[in-house]
């Protein structure tokens, strides 16, 4: 059965609009509270965490009542990365937590990731439980006034969050002498981003860090990757960092001006890990992964496995293969050692470590030649059309003229009205012609 609410990555849409407004968050924020509660008969604990967007100021309330209406105790920890939630949920012993965001998506859309108490994000299993509770009439889930949960401000959320990203590196571990520039994407990093790198003794230079509500992932951060470019050749700069809007995604910049995607920032993570023989049971990648990583893996003996887009199924995946690096080109990395989700600012400082005794990030990434690939977002009134029969047909003409030249992947997005295409091979006229044919057919 499909999911009526939850997509690939929780609960994501434009706000005001369908299921992104203050009614729906009470019942969102009732239905999980509800489900947590039934768990044990006593009154349990959720902490919510937010980016920087405006409408977190109307949807957070309305979750926190709803969970207090279901008994449980909130702790709000105000604007913190998605990962920093994840940890302080396992930290804190709560039994739930938390993020509203809609992650690398622009101001007007919000959304929900929810984490159980280890930290890791919800199984479909349960959020298809809470999905069940949430269309349940409301008077059946409220809990009798003397049993309401209580609501706490805590202050030093991104303190605990830095403290806790500090102890997985030795005491030693030190920045001076660097100068690295960070774009927070006037999001959720945007305090925690530039505040680690400067402890740890960096010089920094930071943009993206003034929000306002409505600037968030606006012209900047991990989706516009040549802003830190740019920023980080004026600058002169060790190292450019790129957060998107929930800091749970990262893209870089080395010191000559190039852009480091996700899949590139895995390779080097990977093959360092192998020397230091800490890698463990492979590494886990998505359909989008370059195929020219798996060619590098594969030459390298590197076990790689392949899953559904999202970093939820990337974690799943690794749990299931026991490995403890997986992530997407994108920039959703997970170092399983440290992290039960992407972070961002745990995958800086890895690299960051990585370049402590002089060398330059040139001479760290680039391990593989990319096969040219080729990703076109399309907007679409109805996803469903991804299953007409014209769409099908476009899709096995596409495969056919491809063969074994490269590859075409078309998916529905799980957090925005778009059917997604990639297209790979080194035949860029061929790839530019798939594309064409599959896109032409959802007209």
């Amino acid at each position: 059965m499909s999911k009526r609410y939850f997509g690939t990555d929780g609960i994501r849409g434009t706000v005001n609009q369908n299921k992104i407004n203050g009614d729906m968050f009470f019942k969102f924020g009732l239905a999980a509270g509800t489900y947590f509660r039934n768990l044990k008969k006593k009154k349990q604990t959720a902490i919510i965490a937010k980016d920087t967007r405006l409408s977190g100021y109307t949807l957070e309330p309305a979750l926190v009542s709803g969970l207090a209406s279901a008994g449980m105790h909130v702790f709000t920890l105000g604007p913190l990365p998605t990962n920093g939630l994840a940890m302080l949920t396992k930290k804190m012993n709560a039994n739930l937590g938390i993020m509203i965001t809609a992650s690398h998506n622009p101001f007007y859309d919000n959304g929900l990731k929810l984490f159980g108490p280890d930290g890791l994000k919800l199984s479909d299993n349960i959020e298809k439980k809470i999905e069940k509770l949430i269309d349940t009439k409301i008077s059946k889930n409220l809990i009798k006034p003397n049993i309401l949960g209580r609501v706490k401000r805590l202050e030093n959320a991104n303190e605990n969050y830095i403290n806790i990203l500090k102890k997985n590196f030795p005491k030693d571990f030190s920045l001076k002498g660097l100068k690295i520039a960070i774009d927070c994407a006037n999001g959720a990093g945007y305090k925690s981003g530039p505040n680690i790198l400067k402890s740890l003794g960096a010089k920094v230079y930071s943009v993206g860090t003034s929000p306002n509500g409505l600037n968030i992932n606006l012209n900047c951060g991990s989706t516009f990757p040549n802003k830190i470019r740019s920023y980080s050749i004026r600058k002169k700069v060790d190292l450019g960092i790129s957060l998107d809007g929930d800091a749970d995604r990262i893209i870089i910049c080395d010191e000559k001006g190039r852009i480091i995607d996700g899949d590139q920032i895995i390779a080097m993570i990977a093959l360092r890990w192998k020397q230091k023989r800490i890698l463990k049971g492979g590494v886990v990648g998505t359909l989008m992964s370059n195929y020219g990583l798996e060619k590098l893996f594969k030459k390298k003996k590197i076990k790689f496995i392949r899953t559904n887009v999202g970093d939820r199924y990337v974690k799943e995946s690794m749990k299931k293969n026991k490995c403890n690096l997986g992530g997407e080109q994108s920039g959703h990395i997970i170092l399983g050692n440290f992290a039960t989700t992407g972070d961002g600012l745990l995958v800086a400082l890895e690299i960051l470590y990585s370049m402590r005794k002089g060398k330059k990030a040139s001479d760290l990434f680039n391990n593989f030649n990319q096969i040219p690939q080729q990703l076109v977002n399309v907007n679409v009134k109805d996803k469903s059309v991804i299953n007409s029969k014209k769409c099908k047909k476009s899709i096995i003409k596409a495969k056919t003229l491809l063969k074994d030249n490269g590859r075409i992947l078309v998916r529905a997005s799980g957090t925005e009205p778009k059917i997604r295409i990639m297209c790979e091979s080194i035949n860029k006229k061929l790839m530019a012609k798939c594309v064409k044919l599959v896109k032409k057919s959802f007209n």
